[in-house]
């Protein structure tokens, strides 16, 4: 099976039409997407989770595809409409 399918077929198994774009994200998701909005760049995120600045990238791809965005300025907007990261200034980069 081709690796398009295989990315394909698993963001379906986490999507379905019922659920709200915020609650079919994955636990890693969201937790890339709270590093994102503190600053964190992919190489910063990716020593934070002990996982690769590559894997960094792809959960960031999947991210901005599931939930229909183009940057990251789309990515944070849309995260804090659907209540996924908190509005204001309470984040921090540390």
């Amino acid at each position: 099976m081709p690796k398009d399918n295989i990315e394909e077929q698993g963001s379906n198994e986490a999507f379905s039409e019922g659920d709200s774009q915020g609650q079919a994200l994955t636990t890693r998701q969201k937790e890339i997407l709270h590093l994102v909005a503190q600053g964190c760049t992919n190489r910063e995120i990716g020593q934070r989770l002990a996982i690769s600045v590559r894997t960094v990238e792809v959960h960031r791809f999947n991210l901005m595809r599931r939930l229909r965005v183009r940057n990251v300025a789309q990515l944070l907007r849309q995260a804090i409409v659907l209540k996924i990261i908190p509005k204001g200034p309470s984040l921090t980069k540390v």
